[in-house]
């Protein structure tokens, strides 16, 4: 989609999933992206808080689509040139739970390699993860299903323990958002369901 020939003048284009967003100034912001090619990346969006950016609506959290960026020549913050949004993945913005899911799998990712080393198998995890939760309701069962994969995809699961034991080994603490999603994800209380009698 690039309209600059790939590697020239250090222009590079990517598939890539927005994971995190940071303003820079009044007008411009960072994006965190996890890319197909080159894994996580940090591009700056100048004036992309302008209402008549080239960038306007196109950037929020989850949206995947293909990227321009022109690498720097020092440090790891590159400029973004283009966005092609394929994926909006409004529907995962419907309920919190599943938006809070969402950003809890772009945390636990962005924990868990390091910037610009490529992981397609860790990129095609995170898309299907989103493209599932923007379709359907946040679940337990989507949360550790996330969670096991990435163990097995990193190397460190083990049959004898839920994925969430062995992931902080590798990955450090858990983002705080996990308890708050069990909680909110645990099945509702049966108040139909006989009390135990005292003895």
């Amino acid at each position: 989609m690039c309209r600059h020939p790939a590697d020239a003048r250090g222009v590079q284009s990517t598939l890539a999933i927005v994971i995190r967003l940071t303003r820079l100034t009044d007008t411009s912001l960072i994006v965190h992206w996890f890319s197909q090619d080159h894994g996580l990346i940090k591009t700056v969006a100048t004036g992309a808080r302008r209402p008549n950016s080239p960038f306007a609506g196109k950037l929020d959290l989850f949206f995947g689509g293909d990227i321009c960026v022109l690498r720097a020549r020092r440090g790891e913050l590159h400029r973004l040139r283009e966005v092609a949004i394929r994926d909006w993945r409004d529907g995962l913005r419907r309920h919190y739970s599943s938006t809070l899911l969402a950003a809890y799998f772009c945390q636990l990712l962005e924990s868990a390699v390091e910037p610009e080393h490529p992981d397609p198998q860790l990129f095609d995890l995170l898309q299907r993860a989103l493209d599932h939760l923007a379709t359907a309701t946040a679940s337990l069962r989507a949360l550790r299903h996330f969670e096991s994969e990435l163990a097995r995809l990193l190397g460190v699961a083990d049959p004898q323990r839920p994925a969430h034991l062995c992931l902080p080994e590798t990955l450090g603490p858990l983002p705080a958002s996990r308890q708050i999603l069990l909680a909110q994800l645990a099945p509702p209380e049966n108040f139909n369901s006989p009390k135990p009698q005292r003895p």
